[in-house]
């Protein structure tokens, strides 16, 4: 994907620009004080964005669901207690 960089000041004053040439298929990368910053791009390429992370993260819930479990009984070391 082609992007192309704007100052926040640059992309303020040129705010349709900006947004022409995120429909055109090039993100439109905003800096603040040198640094990147947020990114502009096209609804569709949101959506697909979107989409993708949709189908590869499972939430943290289905996670810790889908983590096998062991409900057999474990053999015990024979040991004395400690005192305390």
């Amino acid at each position: 994907m082609q992007t192309q960089q704007w100052s926040l000041q640059d992309a303020k004053n040129k705010f349709s620009a900006v947004v022409d040439g995120a429909q055109q298929g090039k993100a439109q990368v905003i800096n603040r004080r040198g640094v990147p910053s947020a990114v502009v791009v096209s609804v569709e390429e949101f959506e697909k964005f979107q989409r993708l992370e949709a189908f590869q993260a499972p939430s943290f819930i289905d996670h810790l669901l889908s983590m096998p479990t062991d409900d057999g009984e474990f053999a015990r070391l024979d040991m004395p207690l400690r005192d305390f």
